[in-house]
């Protein structure tokens, strides 16, 4: 890989890093999900420093292209980091349910129905 290709990775990855670090001190990312962040952004440049570890892991593989290995690592960490937030999700989704039935219970308790008697007295 180029001198180029290798330091525009290393600025787009310190880009990343600097972005996460200013979304945690604004609380707009936790600090859970900021260290699955930094470690892609770390091992991005670890893979293209480390250019013969790749291409080793693409023999290994039986993969004939380093950057082919590359693509298939991108995709198995993108759909790690999917499966990740859709648990997340999935908790924050049974939370809200529980939330909203305490406050109908809640209500119901607080504001009874009053019992109209529908005769016309």
């Amino acid at each position: 890989m180029s001198g180029l290709a290798v330091a525009l990775t290393g600025v787009i990855a310190f880009g990343v890093l600097v972005i996460v670090v200013a979304l945690i001190r604004r609380n707009r990312l936790k600090e859970r999900y900021a260290i699955i962040w930094m470690t892609l952004a770390v091992g991005i440049v670890l893979l293209v420093v480390a250019r013969p570890l790749l291409d080793r892991l693409s023999d290994a593989l039986g993969i004939q292209s380093g950057v082919s290995t590359l693509f298939l690592l991108s995709t198995l960490v993108i759909l790690g980091v999917l499966l990740q937030l859709s648990v997340s999700l999935t908790a924050l989704q049974e939370q809200v349910r529980d939330l909203a039935e305490a406050i109908a219970l809640h209500e119901a308790k607080s504001h009874p129905i009053e019992h109209r008697d529908d005769r016309g007295d």
